[in-house]
């Protein structure tokens, strides 16, 4: 669900056939940051003023989510989710959206990952920040603090109605799993706390995310929120 975005990432490389559209009115600080990114990562950039123009053209036989990263220094998220619906496609569910030179305290955070945002880089983070959590995200994890996290699952709890007995049926090591993926941990945290394979660890975190029908970590951490 989360990452916490000092830890160390083995391999920044894993980002070969991914696609990030980069979309902000400052051209040419977006284009000096896909540089930057290029020289990191193996993945495709493009960029773009106007998110519209990036959904217009999704093809819709695509197998590889792409990952959109959208500039919020000019642009509020409501401008911005607006923007998203009226482009008359699903596309917070059909790709990864983080934003991107967000200002501290704003308070969006919890809003933006109920709608389904990804991740958040600030606008005091460094460049160098970027390519882990463009991986972190591409791995199904949410780039956010675990401070962030913890508030949006516990106003979603607290907001909430009481939920019906659910019958879903977890086993033991699903129930430990989904646990660890509520408050925070990684595959690779999971792996070394149960010693067993990440290989193992995806494949547990797959069924439950089929047995509960969410599809991302964040639902998983709200469902468990509720129900257990």
């Amino acid at each position: 669900m989360t990452h916490n975005p000092s830890s160390k990432d083995k391999d920044l490389t894993q980002l070969t056939d991914k696609t990030i559209h980069i979309i902000g009115p400052r051209r040419l600080q977006n284009e000096l940051m896909v540089s930057f990114l290029e020289r990191e990562t193996s993945a495709k950039y493009t960029t773009s003023q106007d998110v519209r123009h990036v959904t217009a053209r999704d093809d819709k036989n695509i197998s590889q989510p792409k990952l959109i990263l959208l500039d919020c220094l000019e642009k509020d998220l409501d401008t911005y989710l607006s923007e998203l619906e009226s482009s008359g496609e699903n596309t917070l569910h059909r790709h990864l959206v983080a934003l991107f030179n967000v200002s501290p305290g704003l308070g969006i955070e919890e809003k933006a990952l109920r709608m389904g945002i990804r991740g958040f880089f600030y606008d005091q983070d460094p460049l160098e920040r970027f390519p882990k959590g463009l991986q972190a995200m591409f791995n199904g994890e949410i780039w956010a603090s675990r401070g962030i996290m913890t508030k949006a699952i516990l106003e979603h709890r607290d907001t909430g109605i009481a939920p019906k007995k659910d019958e879903t049926i977890l086993t033991s090591r699903e129930m430990e799993i989904l646990t660890m993926i509520t408050v925070g941990a990684r595959n690779e945290d999971i792996a070394n706390k149960l010693f067993i394979s990440p290989n193992t660890v995806k494949t547990h975190i797959y069924n439950i995310f089929k047995k509960i029908n969410v599809p991302n970590r964040l639902q998983a951490a709200l469902w468990a929120a509720k129900h257990l």
